[in-house]
């Protein structure tokens, strides 16, 4: 339990989920969420991220069940689509939502 600027208890802080929460992770998400698919080059545009630090968090996006990694060939050159799970989206719907309410409890 928390308390507000009177002494009012208010709950307990959430229970945030850590792999969302991290900020480049929750920017790949975001994307995600929106296209829908998404390959890697277009994820490194729109994010920024180097390739290395891009394709750690994209591991740990996929063992944490929230995105499907998919590689293949288009012709010779690889070609890595990314998308989220049903998981995936439910867990950054979960996150927004106590994203809302801790910002709605913030005081004035």
């Amino acid at each position: 339990m928390f308390s507000d600027e009177s002494g009012t208890e208010k709950g307990s802080v959430p229970d945030i989920d850590p792999v969302v929460h991290a900020p480049a992770r929750l920017a790949i998400m975001g994307i995600l969420y929106v296209a829908k698919e998404a390959d890697f080059l277009f994820l490194e545009r729109q994010t920024g991220l180097t390739r290395g630090n891009l394709s750690t968090h994209l591991a740990r996006l996929e063992s944490s069940g929230y995105i499907v990694i998919e590689k293949k060939f288009e012709g010779r050159m690889p070609h890595t689509l990314l998308r989220l799970t049903k998981v995936g989206r439910n867990a950054l719907r979960k996150y927004r939502q106590q994203m809302k309410e801790v910002i709605r409890d913030l005081p004035e």
